[in-house]
């Protein structure tokens, strides 16, 4: 059984379940506790679980997420909210430097379970400081594991895979999905989780593969569904949902099924999610391609103000369809 919960409700079930399992989960960052969140992610588990165990932070990245995984060393498990992902470079040192290397230099001893939260995208009109989609970065650093759901199912899901994870885990959402909706399993079929880097299959097809995450993959299966519509083609689409670890397997099966690839990132084309997978492809799988692997991804400059001209510099199913046409 499952209920339609928004994206914004399934992450704060997930929360909500966590902080009631175990004592040692706490939500801290700007504005999660009374204000309820600035995208209203928290609202309301102030109220129910108090001061303790939902803290409002300043306005200080770096110091509230440097004292998130001092604390998540010594055994509590923090789920950090950002505002914005963009916000990261004012606490680099903390998110790469410690939390990534921890573990690996105290030898194993010195876990830290911590998770970060927030938005990460373009498309909302902000402006270029405040539209990073910074996956890519952080999933190149070793030690941290990265994630960017599409679905209120697996946005509740993989957060509380996060949470009981014991190594850091960024999760990317994306502030165009928040008021999204989608079928959620009821809590009382059992726990929902889902497991990290383990992608999923969206939609099944066998003329061309197309391979996203994030809202990028409602963004293929628009265009999967008027590529059947108006020409017939079957596209099959796989949401890898988990960017580190990757669910290599997945990659390759869907494109030993189809022959033909096209990867839609909303990072920029230079480097990004799409440019590993891309790798990966070609490394594994050269002899089952009929056609060159293609990418759609943010057009190569800073975030555009204009919310006429933004939807155009980020991917979209317009120029999804125009890349698989263009395979022959």
């Amino acid at each position: 059984m499952s209920r339609t919960l928004t994206y914004r409700e399934a992450i704060r079930e997930g929360l909500d379940e966590e902080l009631a399992r175990d004592e040692n989960v706490v939500i801290l960052g700007e504005e999660v506790a009374q204000y309820n969140g600035a995208y209203k992610v928290t609202e309301g588990l102030w109220a129910k679980w108090g001061d303790k165990r939902v803290v409002d932070t300043p306005i200080s990245e770096a110091g509230f997420i440097g004292m998130g995984i001092g604390a998540s060393m010594l055994g509590v498990r923090p789920v950090m909210e950002l505002m914005f992902w963009s916000f990261h470079s004012v606490a680099f040192d903390q998110l790469v430097n410690n939390a990534a290397c921890v573990r690996y230099m105290s030898g194993g001893l010195i876990n830290v379970p911590i998770v970060m939260r927030g938005p990460a995208n373009g498309g909302n009109n902000v402006g270029a400081t405040h539209c990073h989609v910074p996956e890519a970065l952080f999933a190149s650093f070793p030690g941290l594991k990265v994630c960017a759901p599409a679905t209120p199912a697996d946005a509740k899901g993989l957060i509380k895979a996060a949470i009981r994870d014991n190594d850091p885990v960024y999760i990317m959402e994306n502030v165009l999905l928040y008021g999204t909706s989608g079928e959620v399993p009821d809590p009382s079929e059992g726990d929902h989780v889902v497991p990290l880097g383990k992608a999923d299959l969206k939609r099944e097809g066998k003329d061309v593969s197309i391979i996203a995450h994030g809202r990028s993959v409602l963004q293929a299966l628009a265009a999967a569904e008027t590529l059947q519509q108006e020409h017939g083609i079957s596209a099959e689409v796989l949401d890898l949902r988990s960017i580190r670890p990757l669910d290599v397997d997945a990659i390759l099966a869907t494109v030993r099924k189809t022959n033909r690839v096209v990867l839609v990132d909303e990072s920029k084309g230079f480097g990004g999610v799409s440019a590993m997978v891309s790798h990966v492809i070609q490394d594994e799988a050269f002899d089952y391609l009929d056609a060159p692997i293609k990418r759609v991804t943010t057009l190569d400059a800073p975030a555009t103000y204009s919310p006429h001209i933004e939807p155009h510099q980020l991917p979209n199913p317009a120029r999804i369809i125009e890349r698989v046409l263009s395979m022959g």
